[in-house]
């Protein structure tokens, strides 16, 4: 027998998903990825996310959605999606060999961020090595900081991060930025951020936490090392939607379509929501919105199809 709701996806938006569906009495069937509890789970302290005055470590917090979602009865499985058919209902999702038919599916698989792949960037991952200055920012106040990119999104995390850091430092691996003019300008005219042009990093340096970054200059291949204590990574998040590619409309970046004001995704009965959509806010609060939005959205069109 097909399941009412299929979420794929372990996140703030699929664990929500997965709360309101089941509080429905929809018993929804999670396949939450071998990377359960998405990007929260690479971060130390969240302390922006309502209802947690003192703050709350990334894991946890998952770990609470995970069990709110588990107590109303949903059921999880710890395996990657690694095929689907939507070309009619019941729709058809695989794990390996195993085939699971759901009248409506979730997808709430998220984004991840690009890392550098550089010597000391993962083993600081959350201890001075972040990719969300909104979420981050805070902890580095009053110091030296470094922000890799040349997009707009590197520019707004640098201009972001000046409301704590004493210094903020661009690192760009060419002569002049990508971003547009107007934010280009904004971040070379602000007072408290530098460039460093013509520039790659080559290792992040500390033990327990960032204490500076090995620089080499592209045109002269000479190495340096900025002192700061902190590294912002932005160079850009990849939607996890290579599974969806052939199956469900997608933008030109990866990221799922949605209808407006909704989370209907481009096959009628498939919904999304979460980072998987949303290339703007990328927040854990934005995510569990939408992740509710997207039951709802699943349960009134089952409802449609029974009347």
């Amino acid at each position: 027998m097909a399941e009412e709701v299929l979420i794929v996806g372990s996140g703030p938006a699929g664990l929500t998903a997965a709360i309101y569906a089941a509080r429905a009495d929809l018993s929804p069937l999670m396949i939450e990825g071998f990377e359960r509890g998405g990007q929260l789970m690479l971060t130390t302290d969240v302390e922006n996310y309502p209802g947690f005055p003192d703050g709350i470590m990334g894991p946890e917090l998952m770990e609470q959605f995970r069990k709110q979602a588990e107590r109303f009865g949903t059921r999880i499985i710890s395996s990657n999606v690694t095929n689907v058919d939507f070309s009619e209902r019941p729709f058809k999702v695989w794990v390996d060999d195993d085939v699971f038919e759901a009248e409506t599916v979730i997808i709430s698989t998220g984004a991840s961020a690009r890392w550098l792949g550089i010597p000391g960037e993962e083993k600081l991952r959350g201890f001075g090595v972040s990719a969300c200055a909104t979420c981050d920012g805070f902890f580095f106040r009053d110091r030296n900081i470094a922000v890799v990119g040349g997009g707009d999104s590197a520019m707004e995390e640098a201009i972001f991060l000046t409301k704590f850091a004493s210094k903020v430092t661009i690192i760009h691996r060419r002569d002049e930025f990508r971003a547009s003019k107007i934010m280009a300008r904004r971040a070379i005219d602000h007072p408290k951020i530098d460039v460093l042009w013509d520039s790659v990093p080559e290792e992040i340096l500390g033990e327990d936490g960032v204490t500076g970054v090995r620089v080499r200059n592209v045109k002269t291949d000479e190495e340096s090392v900025l002192d700061v204590e902190g590294v912002f990574i932005a160079i850009g998040h990849t939607p996890n939607t290579s599974v969806f590619a052939d199956h469900i409309e997608l933008d030109a970046a990866g990221y799922i379509v949605t209808a407006p004001g909704s989370t209907a995704t481009s096959v009628p009965g498939v919904f999304a929501g979460g980072d998987v959509v949303d290339s703007v806010y990328r927040q854990a609060i934005t995510a569990a919105g939408m992740g509710c939005q997207a039951a709802i959205d699943a349960e009134r069109w089952l409802d449609a199809q029974l009347s």
